[in-house]
């Protein structure tokens, strides 16, 4: 089994903030995701980012990796200390463990991890964060996970009903225990969700937002055409009515303006410019005193 440096991976310092770790993981999304990279690996490299940003987002997590110390190197081969069982996670009880799509590396280390259950009775275990796509959200999926029950494991379907929201809990029965999951989204490349609504930048060229344009516009339902009006300003919000999460209910979609300017390289658009400077008589600064 190989060490993964989950700080290179994202290439971040140890030092980093949770806000450096969202925007390095933010940004390499966006690089690697395989609906629209042309990297090579995309698909293999967009699932290592997420892993990283799955450790190094989680303060108890993170807290448990930086303990295994800065003498390993990515690639290299790893163990996990012959006491890490006993370090990191509680003993004994139910621990429960999201596993979907990581490395053997994550799950020698955080297999089974998560808040202890009650032993017995009729008990409710907070069992720890179910990671799950904004996509997933939006339509609904199942999730198998591992759970540590009193040194045995077991595994147990979970069932995500579609239009779950950041922090939403979802109580399963497991035993003569109920366990709680919480909702935790995991970051989009394209769409930030709040509540039940959703949020994207849509990228405008100048002449698109002065004129008004038909834009061709992505939502988790699908493609729609959105009507820019002439005179748009970056910034601006435009709505799509019911294009959020599903709901009673539905969210929306907000869609916020990005003027996109294109950088001039021929005689042809640098003259193009110089025109415009002629023939407008504008003065973004006028209302300054």
């Amino acid at each position: 089994m190989q060490y993964r440096d989950y700080y290179e991976i994202l290439g971040l310092t140890r030092s980093a903030d949770a806000d450096e770790v969202k925007r390095a993981y933010r940004k390499l999304a966006r690089k690697f995701h395989p609906d629209v990279s042309k990297e090579k690996n995309a698909e293999d490299k967009f699932k290592e980012v997420q892993e990283a940003y799955e450790v190094l987002r989680d303060s108890d997590k993170r807290a448990a990796y930086d303990q295994l110390g800065r003498d390993f190197r990515n690639g290299q081969q790893f163990r996990p200390p012959p006491d890490w069982s006993q370090r990191f996670g509680s003993s004994g009880g139910q621990r429960f463990s999201d596993l979907n799509g990581f490395s053997d590396f994550f799950s020698s280390l955080f297999g089974g991890s998560g808040a202890g259950a009650g032993n017995s009775g009729q008990t409710d275990s907070n069992a720890g964060h179910l990671d799950v796509t904004v996509e997933e959200a939006f339509a609904g999926t199942k999730r198998r996970v591992a759970l540590n029950e009193h040194g045995r494991q077991r595994q147990v379907d979970v069932q995500i009903p579609a239009g779950v929201t950041e922090g939403q809990p979802l109580r399963i029965a497991a035993g003569r225990t109920s366990l709680i999951f919480r909702i935790r989204l995991r970051p989009h490349h394209l769409y930030e969700v709040v509540g039940k609504d959703v949020q994207i930048e849509l990228p405008l060229a100048p002449w698109e937002a002065a004129l008004g344009a038909k834009v061709a516009v992505p939502t988790l339902g699908g493609t729609v055409e959105l009507t820019v009006p002439a005179g748009a300003q970056s910034g601006q919000k435009l709505r799509l009515r019911a294009r959020g999460l599903p709901g009673n209910p539905a969210g929306d979609q907000m869609v916020t303006i990005k003027l996109v300017t294109p950088t001039a390289h021929s005689a042809t658009e640098k003259e193009a410019y110089e025109r415009m400077k002629r023939d407008f008589k504008f003065d973004p600064r006028a209302d300054w005193p």
